[in-house]
C-alpha cells in the first residue's frame, strides 16, 4: 500500500491553553443509544491534560444536561441523567456566550472552544446542530451545515454522486404521502424497475435504522411502510451482490483515506442488530480485496467526500461485486460510530493513528476550519 501520512496540528494550539471541548451526545433520534456508546468511548479517550472536557447529554425527550460525573460507563444506560451535580444546560445561539449552565443561583456561562457532536442521525448529522454552532461561533468537528444536510439525505447524496460519474446502485425515490393512495401503482413501478430482492431505506437515517430487504411484493409493501415511520422520503435500491467495504476519510482541504475494511455481517445484511447488538458480524482489516481495487476505493472515497463539501471526517461505504470486482458506492456517514467496535476508529488505528491521536487530529481540523 502506498505510504500515507497522518499528521496533527494540535501541538500549536496546546501551547496557548487547554481547549474547552464540549462533547454532545444522546439526542432525540432513533440512534440515541448508539450515540451514548460512541460518546463513552470518545470521553474515555480524550486526554484531560490537553482538554477541559465538558460532557453535555441530550435526553430522548430533548432536555440538555451538563453531565457532571466522571464515570462515563453510565452513559450507555440512563443512569448518567440522575447524577446529583447535573444541571440543565444549552449551547447559546448568541455569538460568544458558549455553554449556559442553569444553576439554582443563576446562569453560569462556560466558554467553549470547540464542540464534538457525537450525535448520530436526526438533528445530529443533518446540519441542525451544525447550524447552531455556526450561529454561536463555535468550531464544530465534522462537515458544515450544507455538507451534513446533503450527505444525510441519501437521495441528495445520490444526485451528487451521479453528477461526478461514480457508479452506484440504481435507485428510486418514494414519498410517504404517495403510499396512502398509490401503493399498488408504486409496487408495480418498483417491480418493473428492479428485480427482487430490493433494499428499502428511510432517506435520512443512519445505523441501518428502518432499513429492510424486500424479497417479494408483500415484504416490499411492509418495507415501504416501515421506512415511512422514520422519514417522508424513502429510498429504494437495487440489490448489489458483493462485499461491503468501508473506508475512513479525514481532512479539510487535503483529505486522506485510511486503508479499506470489510464487513461480513453474518446476517441478511448489515442491519442495526448486526452493527450494535449481536455478535454475528466480522470485520476484516484490511479488506479481502486486491490492492488495486482498494486504491480505487480510497481515491473514490476522497472524490465523493470532496464533491459533497465534507471536512473533518466521514466514512464512505462501497460494495465490491463478487463476479467482476466492480466498485459500487453505497453511502456516506458524516458522523460515523465511535464505539469500541466501530469501523472508523478501527480503520485509522490500522492505518497508524491511535484512537486518542485521532481525536486530537479531528479537534485540530475543526479549529483549523474556522
Amino acid at each position: 500500500m502506498p505510504e500515507r501520512h497522518f499528521s496533527s496540528k494540535t501541538e500549536d494550539i496546546f501551547v496557548v491553553k487547554k481547549l474547552n471541548v464540549c462533547i454532545l451526545f444522546g439526542g432525540m433520534s432513533p440512534e440515541h443509544a448508539v450515540s451514548l456508546r460512541s460518546a463513552e468511548s470518545v470521553l474515555n479517550n480524550l486526554n484531560p491534560e490537553k482538554y477541559n472536557i465538558i460532557p453535555v447529554g441530550i435526553t430522548r425527550e430533548g432536555r440538555w444536561i451538563h453531565y457532571s460525573g466522571s464515570d462515563y460507563s453510565l452513559l450507555p444506560g440512563d443512569a448518567w441523567e440522575d447524577h446529583p451535580d447535573n444541571c440543565p444546560a444549552a449551547i447559546s445561539p448568541v455569538w460568544g456566550q458558549g455553554l449556559l449552565r442553569f444553576e439554582e443561583d443563576g446562569v453560569k456561562q462556560i466558554p467553549v472552544d470547540v464542540v464534538f457532536p457525537v450525535l448520530h442521525g436526526e438533528n445530529g448529522e443533518d446540519g441542525a446542530v451544525q447550524g447552531l454552532m455556526q450561529l454561536a461561533g463555535i468550531p464544530c468537528v465534522g462537515p458544515d451545515v450544507a455538507a451534513s444536510a446533503v450527505s444525510m439525505d441519501k437521495t441528495l447524496t445520490k444526485l451528487v454522486v451521479d453528477h461526478i460519474g461514480q457508479p452506484q446502485a440504481a435507485w428510486a425515490l418514494v414519498r410517504r404521502g404517495e403510499l396512502r393512495h398509490k401503493m399498488e401503482t408504486i409496487l408495480a413501478q418498483l417491480q418493473e424497475k428492479f428485480s427482487f430482492p430490493m433494499f428499502v431505506k428511510p432517506a435520512g437515517t443512519g445505523s441501518s435504522v428502518g432499513v429492510s430487504k424486500a424479497t417479494d411484493a408483500l415484504s416490499l409493501q411492509a418495507a415501504l411502510l416501515a421506512a415511512a415511520e422514520y422519514d417522508e422520503k424513502i429510498l429504494v435500491e437495487e440489490f448489489i451482490r458483493g462485499r461491503e467495504v468501508e473506508v475512513a476519510v479525514m481532512g479539510n482541504g487535503s483529505p486522506i483515506a485510511s486503508i479499506c475494511g470489510e464487513i461480513d455481517s453474518g446476517a441478511e445484511f448489515y442491519d442495526y442488530d448486526a452493527k450494535y447488538i449481536t455478535d454475528t458480524s466480522v470485520a476484516y482489516i484490511p479488506a479481502r480485496i486486491a490492492e488495486d481495487v482498494a486504491e480505487q476505493i480510497r481515491d473514490a472515497a476522497v472524490k465523493i467526500y470532496t464533491a459533497l463539501g465534507c471536512r473533518g471526517l466521514s466514512r464512505v461505504d462501497f460494495f465490491v461485486t463478487y463476479d467482476d470486482n466492480r466498485m459500487i458506492f453505497n453511502e456516506i456517514n458524516t458522523l460515523p460510530g465511535f464505539t469500541s467496535i466501530s469501523m472508523y476508529p478501527k480503520l485509522f488505528e490500522a492505518s497508524g493513528v491511535g484512537y486518542g491521536d485521532l481525536l486530537d487530529q479531528l479537534l485540530a481540523l475543526a479549529m483549523e476550519a474556522e
